[in-house]
């Protein structure tokens, strides 16, 4: 078997109104570069045609969940069987532009992962998508000290060699890209954005706002921790520690010396939650030592 270039991962549930076209634009884009390349799809669990439409195409390598495990069980699974050194991550609904792949692929020789930052959110429900991703990838910039244009883009490019060290932290929902961006950012590995358009879904979303939000926020809080659990518990320690001492100050002035149960509290808390970060940080370095 002739040794394959780039890997196309697309996972896919109930996606019969686009899939075709978006397999079309990839063979378009990857024909005049001269790589040789594999399309993966991962159907999970469809229940429209979405997998006969796959099955017909020759140039697709169709893997199926029997049931819907979530979008980033289907990433992983598509990881899992691909070939290529580099993994290359699309969605089926016709949101991301195919021709922003060649320059994608040039990134990605001098970087580990590069992610398509898109200009505008042309999503569903945009009203809460918008500020909620643009709180949650402020909190994710704050945390690992890289200002990023986009956390959870789903086209990106990736060596594919370094993806297995993540499983075990990969989840199956839609938040597996946001992780994974995470972990390479607070691992050292080399990230690197490119600016794309982005177009307004085929076909019905999947996304879920509450629920959805809700879980990119406490993974992103949870990826951050497993890696660098200072960044989580020093910013909490020292607040803890400031009110504390604040409130020891006015208590010195109102009390006389006499400090409530509650100054003693908040101050001892601080020291607590400091100490936890600490013994976190060990753990967390010796856990990753141990791994790689």
């Amino acid at each position: 078997m002739p040794p394959v270039d780039i890997s196309f991962v697309i996972p896919c549930y109930n996606e019969e109104q686009a899939i075709d076209l978006v397999l079309d634009e990839i063979v378009a884009v990857m024909r005049p570069l001269g790589l040789a390349y594999e399309i993966i799809v991962v159907d999970d669990g469809s229940t429209d045609s979405t997998a006969a439409l796959c099955q017909r195409r020759p140039d697709v390598i169709l893997e199926r969940h029997h049931h819907n495990m979530g979008t980033g069980a289907a990433r992983s699974t598509g990881v899992r069987r691909a070939q290529g050194e580099f993994v290359i991550m699309t969605d089926a609904d016709g949101t991301y532009p195919a021709e922003a792949i060649p320059e994608l692929i040039r990134e990605l020789q001098n970087a580990d992962m590069v992610i398509g930052a898109r200009r505008r959110e042309a999503g569903t429900v945009r009203w809460l998508r918008s500020p909620a991703k643009w709180f949650i990838r402020m909190l994710a910039s704050y945390m690992t000290r890289t200002r990023i244009p986009d956390l959870n883009s789903g086209l990106r490019g990736i060596r594919r060699a370094l993806i297995p060290r993540f499983f075990h932290i990969l989840p199956n929902s839609h938040s597996w890209v946001s992780t994974i961006t995470i972990a390479f950012l607070s691992c050292g590995y080399r990230v690197r954005w490119i600016p794309i358009e982005y177009h307004p879904r085929i076909g019905r979303s999947t996304f879920h706002p509450i629920r959805d939000t809700y879980n990119y926020l406490t993974l992103v809080v949870r990826t951050i921790t497993y890696f660098n659990p200072l960044r989580v518990f020093l910013p909490v320690s020292l607040l803890l520690l400031a009110i504390g001492m604040g409130k020891a100050i006015s208590d010195v002035f109102r009390y006389n010396w006499h400090f409530p149960a509650s100054t003693v509290m908040l101050v001892l808390a601080g020291v607590q939650v400091g100490a936890l970060g600490v013994l976190a940080d060990l753990i967390a370095k010796m856990a990753n030592r141990e791994q790689g």
